[in-house]
Order: structure tokens, then C-alpha cells, then sequence
């Protein structure tokens, strides 16, 4: 029609043929994806990139690398060989996959009709796929980092008069933040030889430490009328002298397919871990837990994802995501497990 300006009449013509207007809207739509910053898992521990399935990695002794093995040397003769011993451990990443399809004739309808991007079948189920393999990978986080029976060295949040490996809950007015994480930083620098660089919170339990009255009362003097003292990650870092702070926010629905949703945390919200991590993986470098991944297609890439056609006459196609993964705990000595953190009743 060239530049001729098009009126109610021409639209309402191309309706009276059989033509629709594309009533939905190209610059927005309502997908609950997940903020990508609240995935966890790679937050804690490095990504230990691997070759093999299934492999071997050393464990020196660290009793023999933190002794004294210097030896007066005796006249005319020589000091006995120290000894440096080491264990030999092992990983084994197993495969888990996801596959999605795609209808090809009812996508035709979509791409004819001009349907904004966000609908797309392929673009949208690819992201699905992501978005799963990222869902799937902090469950398994949550299952084999974040909970109790895990790490030997594990304290336990109560009421009253705690004792042994217990501590008043994290929003007693009564616990004493700072000396409690001084002391949890104290043991694991004498037991694993590194000072705690991560503090792992679940969503409540980092509420309640940033409303505590003992923290609370160590910034109000820090702040101004256009700049308000505000207990943030960083502040609470600083407060507890870790270096990184986390909030392990991540959710998903644990309902089953037809039930109504249940949306709850990954990881426990009233838990926490105090540990130390490198940032990346290191040789001579302990850490108290390592994820390794395998490289299946030698690519680089440990999340995997692909497309193939579906069988002759379906006229299908599917989207497939492939990952495989090894969660291992490394060294106990060097984290500490919380549980019980808060008062049922101040969480949900």
C-alpha cells in the first residue's frame, strides 16, 4: 500500500476478511524465570573443570605439613627424611539430562502471525532448558552441601542455655553474633590452616542477622539523613570479617505436576555455612568443597545443550540439556554447618 495512511475503515475491511490483530503485546510478558542472580551453587564452591567421568585427585596429610619436621643436624651425620604423606581421593560425575519438545505445525502459527518474541516456541524453551539445568544444579547443592549430617563440624540453634555445639537462635536478642562467628573462624583457622573467606546464609537467616539488635547497634552511627545506615551483605561482612557474604534465595515449586504451586527456598532458609572455598581450583590449594564438571562434548561448556528432529510423521523437534556433575565435599576441617537458626515462629 506503499506510504498511503491506513484507517479505520482499511483495518476494519482486513477484519470483515478474516484478518486478526495481534493483540498481545512485544515488550513485555509475565514469565517467572528466575533472577539469574540468585542461583547459588557456583557462588560457594570453584567449578573443577575435568576430561574423565571418573578420575583420581591427591589429598595431602595435613598433619605432616603443618608439623615441625626441621631436625638439629647431628655432627658428622644427617637428619633423619621427613615424611610428606598423601591419600588419593575420587570424583564421579554423573550424567543428568532434560528435553523439552517443540510442535512444528503449531509453530507455524506463531511465526505467520507475527506473535512477539517472547512466545516463540524455540527461543522460550531454550531458556526453559537453562533455566532448569540452574534449578537442578542448586538442588543438588542443597542436597549434598547445605543441610545437617553433611559436614562434621555442625552447631545447632536453641532456645536456652546452649551447651556443647549449641548457640541461642539468631533472633535472640541474647546471641551475640560477632563472638559467636570469631569463635567459628578461630576453630576452622586451626583446623584447616585458612581463615573462613564465605559465609553462606539461607533467606531467614540472613533476615534475622541484619535485624539483630547487636548488629543493628554497629552501624546506626554510620549513617546520614541522604545516606541511612543499612545492614547490607557487604556491611555484615564487615561486621563479621568474612570476606563474601551470600544469600542462598533461589526457589522453586516442589508441588507435583496438576497440585497447587509450592514455592519454596532450595536451601534451607534458617541455615548457614561458614567455610573456606578457593576461588578457583588450585594445585597446593585446600578447599572445603570442590563441584566437578565434565566436559562432554570438549568444548569448554559443562552445561550442554542440543536440538534434533523428532521421529518421521511427528513433525516434532525437542530441545535436549545435558550436564554432568560431581558435588564433593573436600575437606571437613575447614566449614562449619548451622541449623535451627531461628524461631519457628519469626519464619515462614
Amino acid at each position: 500500500m506503499g506510504n498511503k495512511q491506513v484507517t479505520n475503515g482499511d483495518i476494519q475491511a482486513r477484519i470483515m476478511k478474516g484478518w486478526k490483530p495481534n493483540r498481545y503485546l512485544s515488550n513485555m510478558s509475565m514469565a517467572y524465570f528466575a533472577n539469574p542472580g540468585d542461583w547459588v551453587a557456583t557462588k560457594l564452591f570453584p567449578i573443577c573443570p575435568v576430561s574423565l567421568t571418573t578420575s583420581f585427585y591427591y589429598t595431602f596429610a595435613k598433619g605432616d605439613l603443618a608439623r615441625d619436621n626441621v631436625q638439629r643436624k647431628p655432627a658428622y651425620g644427617k637428619a633423619n627424611p621427613a615424611v610428606m604423606g598423601h591419600t588419593d581421593n575420587t570424583y564421579k560425575c554423573e550424567v543428568d539430562q532434560i528435553i523439552v519438545g517443540i510442535d512444528q505445525i503449531g509453530t507455524l502459527d506463531f511465526q505467520r502471525s507475527n506473535s512477539p518474541a517472547s512466545i516463540d516456541p524455540r527461543r522460550s524453551k531454550v531458556r526453559f532448558t537453562a533455566e532448569q539445568m540452574n534449578l537442578h544444579l542448586d538442588v543438588q547443592f542443597a542436597k549434598n552441601f547445605f543441610h545437617e549430617g553433611v559436614w562434621e563440624n555442625e552447631f545447632e540453634g536453641v532456645d536456652g542455655s546452649p551447651s556443647g555445639n549449641q548457640f541461642l537462635k539468631f533472633n535472640d536478642a541474647n546471641f551475640d553474633p560477632v563472638h559467636f562467628f570469631n569463635a567459628r573462624r578461630r576453630e576452622i583457622k586451626l583446623s584447616g590452616r585458612r581463615e573462613p573467606n564465605k559465609l553462606a546464609l539461607g533467606y531467614d537467616a540472613y533476615i534475622a542477622l541484619t535485624e539483630h539488635p547487636d548488629i543493628l547497634e554497629r552501624v546506626k552511627y554510620t549513617g546520614s539523613t541522604a545516606n541511612p545506615a543499612i545492614v547490607t551483605r557487604q556491611v555484615l561482612a564487615q561486621i563479621l570479617q568474612i570476606d563474601e557474604v551470600t544469600v542462598l534465595e533461589s526457589t522453586y515449586n516442589v508441588a507435583e505436576p496438576g497440585q497447587p504451586d509450592d514455592m519454596q527456598f532450595i536451601c534451607d532458609s534458617k541455615g548457614a555455612l561458614l567455610c573456606y572455598a578457593t576461588p578457583t581450583p588450585a594445585i597446593d590449594e585446600p578447599s572445603a568443597g570442590y563441584i566437578f564438571t565434565w566436559d562432554m562434548l570438549g568444548n569448554g561448556n559443562w552445561m550442554a545443550t542440543d536440538q534434533f528432529e523428532g521421529e518421521s510423521g511427528t513433525h516434532s523437534e525437542f530441545i535436549e540439556g545435558l550436564m554432568s556433575t560431581d558435588m564433593k565435599k573436600t575437606s571437613d576441617d575447614l566449614a562449619c554447618y548451622m541449623s535451627c537458626l531461628l524461631y519457628t515462629s519469626d519464619a515462614a
